[in-house]
């Protein structure tokens, strides 16, 4: 064992006029030192005065807990249990879900939101990675639907007009929407990401048009767009024979900012912080090619009892 302090052959290779009894002392010293440096420290991590600590959240386990890991949000809790589940909760203990796994999983992880969910499993030795995802329920009265409006298949699009890969969207669900020209309506939700210092004016602007019946001729101007400046909104709305005078008051006017306010809280409501997110039929796409989203609306019409 290693101790801390004066190595004890200093005392025992003194000069010899050192009397027999101080080297004695000497080396029993420098023996205790360690022990005393330790003494202190170890009072002063107990010392309760040092300690703040408060329960945060308490809540019981459906079943003995094996494994447990947080999203790094602070969103979602996962939690293996030995009845062969994984209990998944939010932090105050309201339970998201149930997923069966093999009796002989011993641990988890996640990926940093939750989205994905790692296992091991003890006896075959072997490594999963599952997918996870949760379908959202999402209002839509009031926005923009483009398609049959009783179409039975709603695809729900949060967008942000500068973004890059919102545009490079929009001809794939143009040509989804052509496929399903009586089975789908795509319905708009804006979510302005605050780096796109155009995003929020272009959100208003839209919503202002929308106001006057012409919102999708302003969207497909905006996402036109390949060079922001501060006139681009004005000259759209002049492009599309808006009156000018309502544009205006609307783009200020209380009712236009709170249909804004709305999309972005039911946008954080549904765990989206990205654009474009896409839901159909309440189910997320994180796939976002026209063969995976023509296959959600095959199931989703499938599900609802509709022909594919």
């Amino acid at each position: 064992m290693a101790l801390i302090g004066p190595s004890p052959t200093h005392f025992i290779h003194a000069k010899d006029n050192v009397p027999p009894m101080l080297k004695k002392i000497a080396f029993c010293a420098a023996l205790l030192l360690p022990l005393t440096v330790h003494a202190q420290e170890a009072k002063k991590i107990n010392n309760a005065e040092d300690l703040n600590w408060s329960v945060q959240a308490s809540w019981p386990v459906p079943a003995k807990p094996i494994d447990i890991v947080q999203s790094l949000d602070n969103k979602k809790v996962f939690i293996l249990t030995a009845d062969a589940k994984v209990y998944i909760f939010t932090p105050d203990g309201t339970q998201l879900g149930v997923l069966p796994v093999d009796p002989h999983v011993s641990a988890i992880d996640i990926a940093a939101r939750g989205e994905t969910l790692y296992l091991v499993n003890s006896k075959t030795n072997t490594y999963s990675a599952i997918d996870i995802s949760f379908s959202q329920k999402i209002d839509i009265v009031g926005a923009p639907v483009r398609g049959k409006v009783d179409a039975p298949v709603t695809l729900v699009l949060f967008s942000d007009f500068e973004c890059p890969w919102c545009g490079k969207l929009e001809p794939v669900l143009a040509e989804l929407l052509a496929k399903n020209p009586d089975k789908l309506r795509i319905v708009f939700k804006h979510m302005p990401l605050p780096m796109h210092s155009f995003a929020e004016p272009a959100a208003l602007a839209a919503i202002a048009a929308q106001k006057q019946g012409k919102f999708w001729e302003m969207h497909d101007i905006l996402f036109q767009t390949t060079n922001w400046t501060p006139n681009t909104i004005d000259e759209a709305a002049v492009r599309i024979g808006l009156n000018m005078d309502k544009f205006r008051a609307d783009l200020t006017s209380p009712e236009v900012q709170a249909q804004l306010a709305k999309d972005r809280s039911d946008a954080l409501a549904a765990d989206v912080n990205a654009t474009p997110s896409i839901f159909i039929n309440s189910k997320p796409a994180k796939d976002r090619s026209l063969q995976n989203l023509q296959k959600m609306v095959n199931e989703a019409l499938g599900s609802a009892g509709g022909a594919k």
